[in-house]
């Protein structure tokens, strides 16, 4: 069977790829062996956001009276908990599928495996483009000698079924899976303790905002362990010991792995086809082009940002690259980035370590949530962090705080438009809203701060 392209891969970026494709009227087959949406929408994304929904509205009820409101906590309904979660995946499942099917997308079931350049085989049918788009995905990864049994030490995926709430967890790795499944546990009750080799929780982010974080998780009574490698773990009877390189050891009735997921890349005869491989992932140029003319390859399999909505945009750039729409190459510091623990920690740009290294001469400014009255409402600490060049455009926004995630957008906006500090100055934002945060910041890089010292 011939199309114009053939995507391997159902999940965020290749559907996005094939719905644009099949916008600009190529015909395309998606092929996907378990369910479209991939892990954004039945094992990531979506159900952790459910799962961290739930955890805020346990953690509300708790402090209602603060609110001046009575409410009493009974505690979690793990199935309902479930319910809610399954109810949101489903819908946007058979949205997904709607939309293919009404964009005339032939959804290929099964599970493919590239076969020659061009083609991709599903049982005993074999299915050719002009092009091919790789998008297999990543699965979690583990450590060396770390056996993962799905009951005692699990990863994130087994999260979504657990049958109820640990009393104790230990989360190994501090990134933002590890983060956010921490903060739900916690917020379900359970004592939680965080170990990352790194001297950070979210080691990537601007120090600054992993301060914060790690401040607003020692109140909340999650304990971390930072700058220390794991070295062991051994399952008992009631749980599992964890040891530490430093000779510390841990106890817990869960391991939670989180150290990151790799690539889908081994046995799908990518390397036997001649495409270039580094470390499990693909290697592609600005377009996502393979070592192979005519075969692409995007979302979690290559290099970059493993965020859905990277995906999306890649599968649209090389939906549009392969009809010659000759589409601008994605400028990755431009994604948005968002963590969404309790508190939220949100970035675009570049962070001021970063800005170093590229002999940058930047300026800085920090507005402390404490002055923003609508934080103040959502009880909510945190702050606002603005990076520019000095006399020049905005490099970089960091954001920690409750429900600060919503605000990337305004940040996405600014870096990506290059604006400069002074030019944001001058748009008005609503009061009393979070995103004054961002106005009262930009009013003091532009030398005339309202609502903060300078």
């Amino acid at each position: 069977m011939a199309y114009d392209i053939v995507v391997l891969g159902g999940g965020s970026g290749g559907y996005a790829c094939a719905l644009r494709a099949a916008e600009l009227g190529k015909t395309v087959a998606l092929i996907e062996k378990d369910k479209i949406g991939g892990t954004c929408l039945h094992r990531g994304c979506i159900p952790t956001k459910a799962l961290l929904h739930s955890a805020e509205v346990a953690d509300e009820t708790r402090e209602s009276e603060t609110f001046g409101v009575k409410a009493r906590f009974e505690g979690i309904d793990v199935p309902g908990v479930h319910a809610f979660k399954d109810k949101i995946v489903t819908r946007a499942w058979k949205g997904v599928q709607g939309l293919l099917k009404g964009a005339g997308v032939t959804i290929v079931e099964g599970e493919g495996r590239l076969v020659g350049e061009r083609a991709i085989q599903v049982g005993s049918e074999v299915y050719e483009g002009r092009a091919v788009v790789l998008a297999t995905g990543s699965a979690p990864r583990s450590l060396p000698g770390l056996e993962i049994d799905g009951e005692r030490v699990i990863t994130s995926e087994h999260t979504l079924t657990m049958d109820h709430v640990p009393s104790s967890v230990v989360v190994l790795g501090g990134g933002v899976i590890g983060v956010e499944l921490a903060s739900v546990y916690r917020s379900f009750g359970a004592e939680v303790t965080i170990v990352e080799a790194l001297p950070h929780l979210l080691p990537t982010e601007e120090e600054s905002s992993s301060k914060l974080l790690e401040r607003a998780f020692r109140r909340r009574g999650i304990k971390y362990e930072l700058g220390v490698f794991f070295e062991s773990a051994k399952t008992t009877d009631t749980g599992v010991v964890v040891t530490l390189a430093n000779g510390k050891t841990l106890d817990a009735e869960i391991l939670l792995v989180a150290v990151g997921r790799g690539a889908v890349s081994s046995g799908m005869g990518f390397e036997e086809a001649g495409i270039a491989i580094e470390r499990g992932a693909v290697v592609v140029d600005e377009h996502c082009q393979t070592s192979v003319p005519g075969v692409y390859a995007i979302g979690d399999l290559i290099p970059t940002l493993q965020l859905a909505h990277a995906g999306f945009a890649e599968g649209i750039m090389v939906a549009e690259h392969i009809a010659g729409l000759n589409p601008p190459p994605i400028d990755y510091a431009g994604v948005p980035r968002i963590t969404y623990s309790d508190p939220e920690v949100a970035s675009v740009g570049i962070t001021s370590a970063q800005a170093a290294e590229r002999g940058l001469e930047i300026v800085e400014q920090v507005y402390d949530l404490a002055g923003n009255p609508k934080s103040q409402i959502l009880g909510t600490a945190g702050a606002v962090k603005v990076i520019a060049q000095k006399d020049g455009p905005v490099v970089g926004v960091h954001m920690v705080g409750r429900r600060i995630g919503e605000l990337v957008t305004e940040g996405q906006l600014i870096y990506n438009w290059e604006a400069l500090p002074a030019e944001v100055a001058q748009l008005i934002h609503a009061h009393p809203t979070q995103s004054e945060a961002v106005g009262e910041a930009m009013l003091a890089l532009a030398g005339k701060p309202l609502h903060v010292h300078n």
